[in-house]
């Protein structure tokens, strides 16, 4: 009975991640275009300072350098929406192929929904463009818990 009931804890806890991730999500796309922006140039400071210490003759174009960490920010986060969907969808017991285009199904509307949801923020609008990224990390993501399955299914096969 233990062991049901955490199993059972373990499936609402991985919905509840994928869930949170999503609101987070959700957060950061409210942010007003200044907000956000402010938000990625920071973190590109950070990358350039990095870098300039390891190659200090390093010559960077900021805005273009701040556009490209944006988009893998885009990246990155469906890559870990990926991994949590997908997550959640084989804990409640759905597998193979089902169970794949489930995830992707959801993290692909999800990242339309995204986008829909910036129209209504100031000085933020959709992009195709986004949707793909996104997209394309949440594909990734899936494969990379797929990947890391079956090398836990066949190392669990050797120690047994």
């Amino acid at each position: 009975m233990k062991l049901l009931n955490r199993k059972k804890l373990i499936t609402i806890l991985s919905c509840i991640v994928a869930i949170l991730w999503m609101a987070l999500i959700f957060n950061l796309s409210s942010q007003v275009a200044q907000e956000s922006n402010k938000l990625s140039k920071g973190v590109t400071k950070i990358v350039i300072e990095t870098v300039e210490k390891v190659a200090p003759k390093a010559d960077f174009d900021i805005k273009k350098f701040n556009h490209i960490v944006r988009k893998n920010a885009h990246f990155f986060a469906y890559l870990a929406l990926g991994i949590f969907v997908i997550n959640a969808i084989r804990r409640r017991k759905i597998y193979g192929y089902k169970s794949i285009g489930l995830a992707i199904l959801i993290c692909v509307l999800y990242a339309i929904s995204d986008e829909v949801h910036q129209m209504f923020v100031p000085g933020r609008g959709p992009q195709i463009k986004d949707v793909w990224i996104d997209s394309a990390g949440a594909c990734v993501g899936i494969l990379v818990y797929l990947g890391f399955s079956r090398i836990k299914k066949k190392v669990m096969k050797v120690t047994k």
